[in-house]
């Protein structure tokens, strides 16, 4: 039996239609081989002994027009391991590039979840860009060691599409991939280990980064189930997968040159159709067999699918290769192995063309079935040949040279015999699971071994919070108090009214010193907690008892004597005073608008440095640069989670850039009716109501819209209500807003 003490996994995978069994796999261009590989490896590391509990967090789809198993909020795949699926944005099912405005609300779901279940993990392992921003927020909020894994990487695909000529700001909007880029880095700036599938990946694709460590790169070949694939035997290849694929044949008996991928442009099918078509020798001696997804009509696929389909099947009555070519309509994920082995039965060859490949996975299932491989000499399959030693690289876009490998291949006996027994050993010896997660362990070890975790859910300071189940935070800045006495006098009503059920809280970059004196002055109401120098520091009461724990958190990679080294000499900024304004987690700088260089630029800066800090920018005056745990959007998404208040239930009054964080998930957003111009583009985000009235007349307006007081209602004008009956529209995040700070524009 599991001891319950044994580690806690957590893997973050959000995108696609992901279930314990007979994954969609090539349903749409979401739904490919990561989803495939992080449900074998949350199984495979769940029977390792060392694991207790590995849970897999993806997201909730309740849509009519997928299957009912990705609305079930858990999915038990035995061993301790599990899907949990968490609620975020509308509840139908969205292409990865729509999430990006839902993804803070992930952040808080999770939190809850670990509130209810009472346990943290002992490591979260983030897959692809925007799992990686949602897994570099969780770590960091709850102190533990962070793990990424982008499998496919917005730098290299963007430089793919660039170099076929397309049209830049075409590819970024479509695709979404400033953001994309910009949780990247933030990722790589989190992750204590980035686990990859090839060399190739660590020394061209991640080089490319600002944020490049390959100290902190770890290459861990992925697994295949071994025991699904194998070489054909005299009974398993069914009946069924070969009428599918001999019912378009003239001459079955003919080597088979099989491709098994997405409807895809990337995947670059029709370069494989070139190809073959090109040949005369191909088309006398052997069969083309394509399985590119499940289709009815090609007029109901998605829109990347029916243009790749359309390409394909223009091609194949260019070339006349009917009687030569298989394109089953439908099949399903159990019969993937068995159309390894019927190509393997005809001594064909596997083809992978795609124009990036970072795993390979296929190439693995064929070398295991005994089907020798062409493949890319982009990512993983350089990687997998060299072990396995089964087949040739190629190069994607030379199809001349594609069409005289595919003629060797199938004609040459004596060498498809020596690929395929290769084939099979190399797997046996370098890619299964057992050996994936004894490596992957191992790193693991390495950094429980260097991070101790904060006891966030079991550790209780004496304050009043426990009795709190809402909370009402503010900023603190002069203007905002000034000729506010009457909605003061009404914030105090409110607050003294509902005591002890309403907290109150103050996030600002002011110190405590001057929260406490404003608060003096206006006779304000007594916050529950402190939240100051842009989450530098967390007090709670009366007794302004400061949070250690966070402060531990904090100190973590923070070096503000190398920042103001790396900065010194800049441009246009200039070291705030001492006294008041610089802190040990926040160091501060006037900022010259138009002779300083852009935040971006300072970001970048620092990242070269290989120093991680965020950089805020308010006003378009005041720079700081603080820890990359701290701001004041985490900081109250530490004090909610530690205390057990649920996001829904925590209102923020929002003026200033350094307030985004805040507003951009489950928190319910008041914006000033005298905002700042660097928030102006929050309101479109989900659960934002825009005031009419400034300074705190603003708040007790946005108190009384949500009747915060009493029963929360999200009022009209609050965004996030509409998003269930909004139309499918693409991600307004921006990658400043992901650097939760707006550029000096």
């Amino acid at each position: 039996m599991k001891n319950p003490r044994d580690l806690y996994f957590v893997h973050i995978s959000i995108h696609g239609l992901i279930r314990g069994e007979n994954l969609e796999l090539g349903r749409d261009a979401d739904t490919g081989g990561q989803c495939k590989y992080v449900v074998e490896l949350v199984k495979a590391l769940s029977e390792h002994e060392k694991v207790g509990k590995v849970d897999l967090f993806t997201r909730l789809v309740a849509d009519s027009k997928v299957s009912d198993d990705y609305a079930r909020p858990f999915e038990d795949l035995g061993n301790g391991a599990g899907i949990r699926r968490i609620q975020a944005g509308p509840r139908r099912y969205l292409r990865k590039e729509s999430l990006w405005r839902y993804l803070d609300a992930f952040i808080d779901h999770s939190l809850a979840h670990f509130r209810e279940s009472k346990r943290l993990p002992d490591v979260i392992h983030a897959h692809y860009a925007d799992a990686g921003y949602v897994g570099s927020r969780l770590a960091s909020l709850l102190g533990c060691p962070f793990i990424f894994t982008g499998h496919s990487l917005g730098r290299t695909k963007l430089a793919s599409l660039l170099a076929k000529n397309v049209e830049r700001e075409k590819v970024e909007r479509r695709y979404n991939l400033p953001a994309r880029i910009e949780a990247e880095e933030l990722a790589l700036d989190t992750a204590a280990l980035v686990c990859t599938s090839t060399n190739q990946e660590v020394e061209q694709q991640y080089s490319v980064y600002e944020l490049y460590d390959p100290d902190r790169m770890r290459v861990i070949p992925p697994g295949v189930d071994v025991s699904r694939f194998e070489p054909p035997g005299p009974d398993n290849i069914p009946v069924a997968v070969t009428q599918k694929i001999e019912r378009f044949l003239d001459h079955p008996e003919r080597p088979a040159v099989l491709a098994i991928a997405r409807a895809d442009e990337k995947k670059n099918l029709a370069s494989l159709v070139r190809a073959f078509g090109e040949s005369e020798t191909l088309r006398d001696t052997a069969n083309l067999i394509l399985v590119a997804g499940n289709r009815d009509k090609i007029s109901g696929l998605n829109s990347g699918a029916r243009k790749v389909w359309t390409e394909l099947l223009q091609l194949i009555d260019d070339y006349d290769l009917y009687g030569c070519v298989s394109i089953p309509k439908h099949h399903e994920p159990s019969e993937i192995p068995a159309f390894y082995r019927y190509a393997a039965s005809k001594e064909g060859i596997f083809v992978n063309p795609a124009l990036n490949e970072p795993f390979g996975l296929t190439v693995i299932e064929a070398a295991a079935s005994g089907l020798p491989v062409l493949a890319t000499n982009d990512g993983g399959p350089r990687d997998i040949l060299g072990n396995c030693q089964n087949g040739k690289l190629i190069d994607p876009v030379d199809v001349p040279a594609l069409t005289e490998k595919l003629e060797d291949a199938v004609s040459d006996k004596e060498q498809w015999k020596q690929w395929s027994d290769s084939g099979i050993a190399g797997v046996n010896k370098h890619y299964t699971w057992r050996g994936h997660v004894e490596r992957y362990l191992e790193e693991a070890d390495e950094l429980l071994d260097e991070i101790t975790q904060p006891h966030l859910i079991t550790e209780k300071i004496r304050t009043t919070l426990p009795l709190v189940d809402r909370i009402v935070f503010t900023g603190l800045e002069d203007n905002l108090l000034d000729s506010d006495g009457e909605a003061i006098e009404r914030l105090r009503e409110l607050t003294t009214r509902n005591q002890p059920n309403l907290g109150f809280g103050i996030a600002t970059g002011r110190t405590l010193k001057m929260v406490r004196e404003l608060i003096e002055e206006h006779n304000m109401p007594e916050p529950d907690v402190y939240i100051t120098e842009l989450g530098a520091e967390i007090h709670y009461g009366k007794r302004l008892v400061p949070d250690l724990s966070w402060e531990d958190h904090l100190a973590s990679d923070w070096e503000p004597n190398s920042i103001k080294e790396t900065l010194q000499g800049v441009e246009g900024i200039a070291l705030q005073e001492e006294e008041g304004h610089q802190h040990r987690f926040k160091v501060s700088y006037h900022f010259q608008k138009g002779v300083a260089p852009r935040r971006k630029q300072i970001q970048r800066l620092l990242r070269e440095n290989n120093l991680r800090a965020k950089v805020i920018l308010s006003q378009g005056k005041f720079l700081d640069i603080v820890p990359i745990r701290s701001g004041k959007g985490l900081a109250m998404r530490y004090v909610t989670l530690r205390w057990g208040i649920p996001a829904d239930r925590v209102l923020f009054y929002a003026r200033r850039g350094s307030d985004y964080e805040a507003l951009s998930g489950q928190f319910l957003g008041v914006l000033a009716g005298d905002h700042g111009l660097e928030l102006k583009s929050t309101k479109s985000l989900p659960r934002v109501y825009l005031a009419e009235k400034p300074n705190f007349a603003g708040l007790v307006e946005g108190i009384e819209a949500y009747q915060f007081d009493e029963s929360i209602a999200v009022p009209d004008s609050a965004s996030g209500l509409q998003l269930e009956e909004a139309e499918d529209r693409e991600a307004v995040l921006s990658p400043d807003m992901i650097a939760h700070s707006n550029d000096d524009e």
